[in-house]
């Protein structure tokens, strides 16, 4: 067997059979098989025993009345019962087209990766399938704020979001993965250090049924990229909570002398985003800095940053109380929860992406120098 197809579903009976048959005619001369992983509380099993009559892949389902670990638990099953190593999984609402199928076979086949992920975005943002604008924004945002979670895991994936790929499973051996909610790629992303390549493919609109998702999947997909990325984005908000500790501080200190407040509260805005930004290099961003731009060009983009952030903020914060009749103490609440936010994205994906491909690390630009400036033996 060459390939197992895993198709988590849930309530998808109108859509299995045109699944299977367009899954079917892409699978030819291709050794596969198609494992249904059903949580369904409909008549999906039967929809796909009767489908399966109809076609020569073989179909098998694995009914789950207790469907642990939601989708990504039913991925996970799927991938344990698979007769191949090579393991393709796509959704069962046909939004993942069948027809790709081989692109991702074939790429795979190469041999020089373990993970192949088809990217709605790899050529731009392919939207056709989502409903409507909201729904663009939400993906845009959430894939966003992902690769900023994991900017080094992901810093060569569009598509982190993605239910679309196929993996060697043998790569899972030993993966400390816990699957919960929908998003199992991102688990395997952010668990395992794998060899990914993405062919591009586009998003279709749902054949029938009705979406999964919803605002409970929506704080599910929180919760789960919170606890997988945890540690870098709470160090990055005790840095702000202590920053902004010494800010009130500083100003105190400097008012007490008897200089005027609005001198002091620059003085201490300047001093604490020079000082979190040393603490940030120090203890939150130091795994990046060596792909990163030099020192005083990630300086320069925090520090301008950051003030272009209060800027605004603070007109914001004005309007939020005058206009809209916010509680002060609520208003800046929200606008520096909306803050860190915005600023942990901008310094993950801004201030400490990876230089462009083909830039010289600067050691060695520097051995580069030395060998410029060497002279060669006949010159002696």
């Amino acid at each position: 067997m060459q390939l197992s197809i895993i198709v988590p579903t849930f309530n998808e009976a109108p859509n299995v059979a045109e699944l299977i048959r367009r899954a079917s005619e892409a699978l030819e001369g291709i050794d596969a098989e198609i494992v249904f992983v059903d949580d369904s509380t409909d008549a999906t099993p039967d929809a796909i025993r009767d489908a399966a009559a109809s076609t020569d892949v073989p179909v098998r389902i694995i009914h789950r009345d207790r469907p642990t670990g939601g989708l990504g638990g039913a991925v996970m099953a799927g991938i344990a019962a698979a007769q191949a190593d090579a393991c393709l999984v796509m959704d069962g609402d046909l939004q993942h087209p069948p027809e790709t199928i081989p692109d991702l076979f074939d790429r795979f086949e190469q041999g020089d990766v373990d993970l192949v992920i088809a990217s709605r975005y790899a050529g731009g943002w392919a939207t056709g399938g989502l409903a409507d604008k909201r729904r663009i924004l939400v993906s845009k945002l959430s894939t966003m704020l992902t690769r900023a979670m994991f900017p080094i895991r992901l810093s060569n994936v569009s598509d982190p979001m993605t239910g679309f790929f196929l993996i060697d499973r043998g790569c899972l051996d030993g993966a400390p993965l816990k699957p919960r909610g929908f998003k199992i790629l991102l688990e395997i992303l952010a668990r395992k250090n794998l060899r990914v390549a993405e062919v591009p493919f586009d998003f279709a609109h749902r054949s029938a049924g009705d979406s999964k998702a919803t605002l409970r999947q929506g704080g599910h997909f929180i919760m789960q990229l919170t606890a997988l990325r945890f540690g870098k984005m709470s160090l990055f908000a005790v840095i702000g909570g202590l920053g902004a500790v010494v800010n009130l501080a500083i100003m105190w200190g400097l008012t007490s002398l008897g200089v005027d407040y609005i001198i002091a509260a620059i003085i201490g805005a300047e001093t604490t985003i020079i000082g979190n930004f040393l603490m940030q290099e120090r203890f939150v961003f130091h795994d990046m800095r060596g792909e990163a731009s030099t020192v005083w060009v990630r300086f320069a983009k925090s520090f301008t940053f950051n003030n272009a952030e209060a800027l605004i903020r603070i007109p914001v914060l004005a309007v939020m109380v005058e206009s809209w009749h916010f509680l002060p103490v609520i208003a800046a609440a929200i606008t520096l929860a909306v803050a860190f936010i915005v600023r942990f994205v901008f310094h993950s994906l801004v201030v400490y992406a990876p230089r462009r491909p083909g830039a010289p690390s600067r050691a060695r630009r520097i051995v580069e120098e030395i060998d410029d400036q060497a002279m060669s033996p006949g010159e002696l």
